[in-house]
């Protein structure tokens, strides 16, 4: 005999609810006169969460019941879900939900709120491995939009010491820093530092082999044993719109997550703060190049 579901409890019927609930604000959508959907559309879900509506639909109406890893994490961070809630998708996904001590892509609805009030200031959200997770509209037309780049590749350190002519993802024009050895080496030690938080961690450890593998520069810098945290540097992005934008980067830690959030500002009344809100109101440049080769 199978097992009794809940009307309303399955899968799909979730989804829909926590997509209902969500206020269009929550995520920085004006919800305007017009508007007749209490929460988020279908294509705003799948905007968020980097699928396409036609997935989500088939969720929601119970066609598609096994959705990846990947896409449930996705799921998860868009919806805006607790951590509670979070776990319960998975089991709902027949998926084993994060465990204990493991690194988290979840990013709690607080910190959301507060992303998302931050008006035109660039900012992204990285995991303890520098995985990147969650990036605005003024991040995507500083640096570029990450959304064509492989979930998995999305990572600042694999971008940071690439293996063989791997091109560099996550920035799709020239950054430099003033001290780049420095910079180097302090996001090497903060990557050691995120071992200690999360030893038993499968995907940080296989960063850590692929890179000491296959970057001679990160190997020697692991091997020095530095740990320490990754606060602040400052870069210049050579923007092919606005010119060259020389920028403050500030990082802060989100609690015990270790979620590292990147913030980019300018010089208050200085012409890189002009050029980086032209570049952040423009949005991602439309570009037909390639990824560009790290130099």
């Amino acid at each position: 005999m199978g097992v009794m579901t809940t009307p309303g409890a399955g899968l799909g019927a979730m989804i829909r609810t926590w997509r209902e609930r969500l206020p269009p604000s929550a995520v920085g959508l004006s919800a305007g006169p017009a508007r007749r959907a209490v929460g988020l559309r279908r294509e705003e879900l799948a905007e968020l969460a980097g699928v396409s509506v036609d997935y989500v639909v088939r969720l929601e109406q119970g066609r598609a019941t096994t959705p990846s890893t990947q896409v449930v994490a996705s799921l998860a961070r868009a919806l805006q879900l607790t951590i509670a809630e979070r776990d319960h998708l998975y089991r709902l996904a027949r998926l084993v939900p994060p465990a204990d001590g493991a690194i988290s892509d979840h990013i709690p609805p607080g910190v959301h709120r507060v992303l998302t009030r931050l008006g035109d200031v660039a900012v992204a959200v990285f995991a303890a491995d520098w995985q990147l997770i969650w990036w605005n509209r003024s991040w995507a037309g500083l640096l570029g939009d990450a959304s064509s780049v492989p979930p998995k590749l999305r990572n600042f350190v694999r971008d940071r010491f690439p293996i063989g002519a791997s091109p560099a993802r996550l920035a799709l024009w020239p950054v430099t820093e003033l001290d780049r050895d420095a910079t180097d080496a302090a996001v090497v030690s903060d990557l050691r530092r995120a071992t200690g938080r999360f030893p038993h961690d499968t995907r940080l450890a296989e960063l850590i082999r692929v890179l000491s593998a296959g970057n001679q520069r990160f190997a020697e810098l692991w091997a020095i044993g530095t740990v320490a945290a990754h606060r602040a540097d400052h870069k210049t992005i050579e923007h092919p719109s606005v010119g060259p934008v020389t920028v403050d980067c500030d990082v802060l830690t989100d609690g015990d997550s270790e979620h590292k959030i990147v913030i980019m500002t300018a010089v208050p009344g200085s012409a890189d703060e002009t050029k980086l809100r032209l570049a952040a109101i423009a949005g991602p440049p439309v570009t037909t190049n390639s990824p560009r080769t790290r130099r």
